[in-house]
């Protein structure tokens, strides 16, 4: 046991503690790289993304359309014997804006997981997995045998290495990242929200056929006319229920479409760029601090 922590303490206090580390971290991420686990992984959680964002895309687009129908309803009154028509769908146009950059933020994230699948494909290929691990060869022996090459090129495989790790593994770990924020914060609020807007399109349509079945009938007879006139103010009174049930309808939209914009901008694009700009800085700081400059 003295021995060893002679030996230990030898290693410890001498220039050998930074290759040891160096070599270690190396053989580690080069091991990683040839199993390709965290590139199976990441490619998982990335299908897994791009699947809900393509189903959440669907919901919008039917959304869309389901509130584009309630606005072309029109409803006949008959106050004091004279028609009049309104559309109480149209409360809903400022909603139907939304829903339209909605659709559109749910194609721009497909696209980014998209993106992101093509990198995780290209990155963990056999060609590419070779080149990378045959670099990290170079570089140990850069390392251990520094006389072989000049300082020049010493410089260049270290920074090579460096770059060569971050386009191997910075999409696979930000994937990682942005899929483990989603299952710990933002997966109950996606799917409260999923269902709710999924309601909301029944809602919609359901209200939608109600006015076409209470105000439209082309065979009405002289004796319906004339009971649709003398309740003129029953039908007033249902036109503002409608009302009242779309307005309700919009508050709900609102709210979970704007809280599953939330979910996939976290979780596509901002949680994404973070790590990538994280995992920089450590290369970096690998480049400026631990590794010879």
């Amino acid at each position: 046991m003295g021995l060893l922590n002679i030996q230990f303490n030898y290693i410890m206090n001498s220039k050998l503690l930074k290759p040891v580390v160096i070599t270690t971290v190396v053989i580690v991420l080069g091991i990683v790289a040839a199993m390709g686990a965290v590139d199976q992984q990441s490619e998982k959680y990335t299908s897994d993304a791009f699947k809900r964002a393509l189903i959440t895309f669907g919901i919008a687009r039917g959304l869309n359309g389901v509130i584009s129908v309630a606005q072309g309803t029109e409803v006949a009154l008959h106050p004091a014997g004279l028609g009049v028509s309104f559309t109480p769908g149209q409360i809903l146009d400022p909603i139907n804006d939304l829903v339209e950059q909605f659709s559109w933020i749910m194609l721009a994230s497909s696209a980014s997981l998209g993106i992101q699948q093509v990198f995780l494909t290209i990155s963990s290929t056999v060609g590419v997995t070779i080149v990378f691990v045959l670099a990290l060869c170079m570089f140990l022996v850069a390392l251990w045998r520094p006389q072989l090459f000049s300082a020049e090129v010493n410089k260049f495989l270290t920074l090579s290495v460096i770059f060569i790790v971050f386009i191997r593994f910075s999409v696979p770990l930000a994937t990682l990242a942005s899929e483990g924020i989603y299952r710990l914060f933002l997966q109950e609020q996606y799917k409260e929200s999923t269902v709710s807007l999924e309601k909301t399109r029944d809602d919609i349509s359901r209200i939608s056929e109600e006015e076409n079945k209470a105000y439209t009938n082309e065979e009405e007879g002289i004796m319906d006319k004339a009971k649709r006139i003398f309740n003129s103010t029953t039908e007033s009174i249902s036109i503002d229920r409608q009302i009242e049930k779309y307005q309700e309808v919009a508050a709900e939209t609102t709210r979970h479409a704007v809280n599953i914009i939330v979910v996939f901008l976290l979780q596509t694009i901002l949680i994404p760029i973070l790590f990538l700009w994280l995992i920089y800085k450590a290369c970096r700081q690998m480049w400026t601090r631990i590794l010879p400059a």
